[in-house]
């Protein structure tokens, strides 16, 4: 009954904001029907009588989400168009600018690719981007992301609209319009950060055009899944935009004896003050809670029982106690104050608040060691032990960023100058529980395709103190000079100010970890463009990231102390062809990092555990990684859509302190990525009922990746092949799109996420696996209003 009410509330609801805003909208804001079939981009509204300039630098005034439909008669298909190629991109201090006039390697996931392939979470969205691998910490939905073999931080390296927000909490793929990922070092634009890029998310924008859309579907064994979305303008020369997103999904998930829910609200608004100024004020809250999914499997720091880690488990078997899982709920808020001057100068402000709070009610597996832990059974043959322990570490993040920047074009004589200052930034505060409630327990051993684990009890904690905090600046100053129509030189600087606390225990308070001022970060860039559709570049950079802190534990000589500031260093060439409806980035690289890990301690103190045991947490080498990437996206053919794109990358530990490990791989790092996604609409010349289809396939290759820091374990390469169709008709004087395909088409059992204990890449840690979905099934309704 409870699962019953919350289907018919959020489905009454949003029929009554349904026909409420079809009330409303029924005066003559905006008509925008076209006769025929076509294509519609959303756009700001503007003031007939005073037409907005847009920013030529900038773009503060270009609300445009991205989101291309297709017209049928009256009414829009999402997503049918298929469009996925980006012409313009998010540089955040930069705003938006050509891709052709960017000297960085920006890949994108468009709007189009997230509607047709039924995406759930903006996890799934990784696949699609060569360069980017992800860390799954608990469930596929909560991943910390990498970018060229560079672990990306909690906070530092992800961004909502172009502020700060937490990696490691999940969000609904329904919630925002694309994603961007700029590879390589972006310390200079967005201050200090690691060298794993920027992962920018684009929300969801209110439209000019009146749009109503309701869908159902189901994933897998039976996730029933509800979402509506409505938008629009109202007022006089529609000054007020809103978009309002309700999301319900409640069920079972991709094995017997487990369960998914989803709920997700959201509420985005624009208020156009005059023709020069707008605010936008965006809300939302999502809830995410599963049972019974995956668990990770930990290798110890001895290794396995074999040469060889076992087949990856196929996931359709439960492998985990029905009460396991998580809760977790995000809220956001996010505001922005947008103004442009005059044709030449614009002003943007912007601040968020994110309270990413989650509970853990995981278990711990561990795959045997051939006889230390599993009374001999060998972990080549998939033995695994099993415990359940109340999870103590970080359950709540609250985050605050900011921004401000004044965007500006100048001349001197010929030469033509896009100048932006500006300053952003973040604060963010880790609460842990004060500890737990119930003893760990026991599970017992078992194997990877033996019976499924159960008994025991959902473990517990108790209270919450704050464990962390850090704050961290910048102030940002650059300069592109465009010199000729051919060349042209970006120059981007910027001085970080970081302060980083942490409290050793619950009993203890807050104390300074790490702290710097005005840590450098500069970036320059060569463009040359021999005609309109094609550039070359060269870019160099530096990044400063606040230091890892080492882990409370009385084994290390350095405890709770962070590491000095490290600096990590890029060169990077690259080359870009736009060509009718096609577009390639192909960019060549050499990346460095200082990279930590433990040694043993020369002379230990009294503090360690046992004399034996002391160690010191420390730089001991470079993590240098170099490596091509590529990626292609539009039509290929008129029906016939592409995103593809590939990684060769070489990422090694090399200046090892230890030499063990000197020139090692590192951990996670795929020598070898690809992805392939096709999307061929049937043509106008076959009829009207056979135009309406289109299918699609997508091949997935992940190259086989280190599993220990010392190498002796290695995942396996694996390839997924992932299906769908779809079709498109009118009925009822509504437009709609049903779709149905399979993800892992093959069932392929692989491991899907690899990488070493916290804090991240370190010497003697032990590694954590999570194996690869099952085959998925996806199937979705959609009815345009």
């Amino acid at each position: 009954m409870h699962d019953r009410f919350h289907s018919l509330f959020i489905t009454g609801t949003f029929s009554a904001i349904l026909l409420a805003s079809s009330a409303l909208a029924a005066a003559p804001v905006r008509q925008d029907t076209p006769a025929k079939q076509g294509t519609l981009k959303t756009a700001p509204a503007k003031t007939p009588q005073h037409p907005a300039t847009s920013s030529p630098i900038a773009g503060v005034l270009d609300g445009s989400n991205g989101e291309a439909v297709t017209v049928l008669g009256h009414h829009a298909a999402d997503g049918t168009a298929a469009r996925y190629m980006n012409k313009v991109i998010y540089l955040g201090p930069l705003g938006n600018r050509d891709t052709l006039d960017t000297p960085y390697s920006v890949m994108g996931v468009p709007h189009d690719v997230v509607v047709n392939q039924q995406l759930r979470n903006l996890n799934d969205m990784a696949q699609y981007l060569p360069s980017v691998q992800l860390e799954v910490r608990g469930d596929p939905n909560t991943s910390r992301p990498q970018s060229r073999g560079f672990e990306a931080d909690v906070v530092a390296n992800s961004r909502l609209d172009g502020l700060n927000v937490v990696s490691t909490t999940p969000y609904p793929a329904e919630w925002v319009d694309n994603l961007q990922v700029l590879n390589g070092l972006a310390g200079a634009l967005y201050g200090p950060e690691n060298p794993a890029g920027v992962f920018e998310y684009t929300l969801k924008r209110p439209t000019n055009r009146r749009t109503e859309r309701l869908s159902v579907g189901v994933d897998s064994i039976g996730t029933p899944t509800i979402n509506g979305d409505i938008s629009g303008r109202l007022g006089r020369n529609g000054w007020f935009g809103y978009r309002l997103n309700m999301l319900h999904a409640d069920g079972t998930a991709y094995t017997q004896g487990s369960s998914v829910r989803r709920d997700m609200v959201s509420g985005d608004f624009d208020f156009h003050l005059d023709d020069r100024t707008v605010i936008e004020i965006d809300a939302s809250h999502y809830t995410y809670d599963q049972r019974g999914g995956a668990p990770a499997f930990g290798i110890l720091a001895t290794g396995v029982g074999g040469s060889a880690l076992p087949e990856a488990p196929d996931l359709s078997k439960r492998l985990a106690p029905e009460w396991s899982g998580y809760h977790m709920e995000t809220n956001t808020f996010l505001g922005k104050i947008k103004h442009q001057f005059n044709p030449d100068w614009s002003l943007t402000l912007g601040g968020l608040y994110q309270d990413a709070a989650r509970q853990s009610f995981g278990v711990a597996d561990t795959l045997c060691d051939g006889g230390k832990t599993c009374s001999g059974r060998r972990g080549s043959s998939g033995w695994f032990s099993s415990t359940a322990t109340a999870t103590t570490t970080a359950n709540d993040f609250r985050v605050g960023s900011t921004m401000a920047y004044i965007n500006g074009r100048v001349y001197t004589g010929p030469i033509r100058h896009d100048l932006v200052i500006g300053t952003n930034g973040y604060m963010m505060g880790n609460y842990n529980p004060m500890g737990a409630s119930t003893p760990t327990q026991n599970l017992g051993i078992h194997n990877l395709d033996g019976p499924t684990p159960s008994g025991g009890t959902q473990p517990y904690y108790h209270g919450r103190y704050k464990s962390s905090s850090i704050m961290s600046q910048s102030f940002i100053v650059g300069d592109t000079l465009r010199l000729n129509r051919h060349w042209s030189i970006m120059g981007t600087l910027s001085w970080g100010w970081i302060h980083q606390k942490g409290a050793l225990n619950a009993s203890s308070a807050l104390r300074d970890t790490f702290q710097t001022s005005a840590a450098f970060s500069p970036t320059t860039s060569i463009l040359y463009q021999p005609t309109d559709n094609q550039t070359f570049y060269f870019t160099y950079g530096r990044t400063v990231a606040a230091g890892p802190v080492t882990p409370n534990s009385r084994s290390y000589t350095n405890t709770n102390i962070a590491l000095p500031a490290a600096h990590s260093e890029e060169y990077e060439v690259g080359y870009k062809l736009r060509y009718q409806a096609m577009q390639l980035n192909v960019a060549g690289f050499r990346m460095t990092s200082p990279y930590a890990l433990y040694v043993a301690a020369p002379n230990p103190n009294a503090g360690c555990a046992a004399l034996s045991n002391c160690q010191t947490y420390q730089y001991g080498g470079t993590q240098r990684n170099y490596g091509v990437e590529a990626q292609i996206s539009g039509e290929v053919l008129p029906n016939l859509s592409v995103l593809a794109g590939m990684t060769w990358l070489d990422a090694e530990l090399v200046g090892a302190a230890s030499p063990a490990l000197n020139k090692k791989e590192i951990v996670g790092a795929a020598p070898l990525q690809a992805n392939l996604l096709l999307d061929y609409r049937l043509p106008a010349a076959l009829g009207a009922f056979a135009s309406g289809w289109a299918v699609n396939a997508n091949v997935h290759y992940m190259g086989n990746r280190a599993a220990n820091v010392t190498n002796t374990l290695h995942t396996g390469a694996y390839t997924t092949l992932d299906l769908g169709v779809r079709n498109t008709f009118r009925a009822a004087k509504l437009s709609w799109v049903v779709r149905f395909g399979v993800s892992n088409a093959t069932n392929a059992r692989y491991w899907a996420s690899v990488y070493t204990g916290a804090p991240s890449g370190t010497s003697g840690a032990a590694s954590s696996l999570y194996a690869g979905l099952p085959r998925v099934y996806h199937f979705t309704l959609s009815a345009e209003f």
